[in-house]
């Protein structure tokens, strides 16, 4: 570390996901905007993003579509290509680190006229800390544990053991 540098701050994983996200994002949209485009090189110029995107740290999945005939004027005959713009562009992003996913994308949105970042979703396990709004960030209250076996006690359900009956299988949909 530099002398008189600043410690970095320290984020969540899901932090530091929703960021990994914004960062691959723009760098998809400032680096390849302009870049020429047919209807020709339209897969291998989206394929080609994706591969690079894909070697970067977090990253589990990367969409690129292209629409060349959102673009602007086409050119004619050798040079009939366009350039890559933003209402051409859409991007969506998966990363991961352990059980945290985070989702987002990128999109051109008409009634902004602007090509906006977005996080769809992030995922990360439920914990004890994080059972309600109102105790989110607070762990749970500690209780006494008693040193006795809980067989042949009852259980409110849902209060500490599966309302599943032992041996049932969940269906998957």
């Amino acid at each position: 570390m530099n002398p008189g540098a600043r410690p970095a701050a320290t984020l969540s994983v899901r932090e530091r996901l929703v960021f990994e996200a914004g960062i691959k994002l723009g760098g998809i949209f400032h680096q390849y905007l302009g870049t020429p485009v047919s209807t020709r090189t339209v897969g291998g110029l989206a394929r080609a993003i994706e591969s690079a995107v894909r070697l970067q740290p977090y990253v589990v999945g990367v969409r690129v579509r292209i629409r060349p005939e959102a673009g602007g004027p086409l050119g004619r005959g050798r040079y009939a290509y366009r350039y890559l713009t933003a209402e051409m562009l859409h991007v969506a992003v998966d990363l991961a680190d352990g059980p945290v996913k985070v989702s987002a994308r990128l999109e051109h949105r008409p009634d902004l006229n602007y090509p906006l970042m977005s996080v769809d979703s992030v995922r990360e396990p439920v914990t004890t800390a994080r059972r309600s709004g109102r105790s989110a960030g607070r762990s749970a209250p500690r209780r006494p544990r008693s040193g006795g076996s809980t067989a042949g006690r009852r259980t409110p359900r849902g209060h500490g053991r599966s309302s599943r009956s032992r041996g049932s299988r969940r269906r998957s949909a």
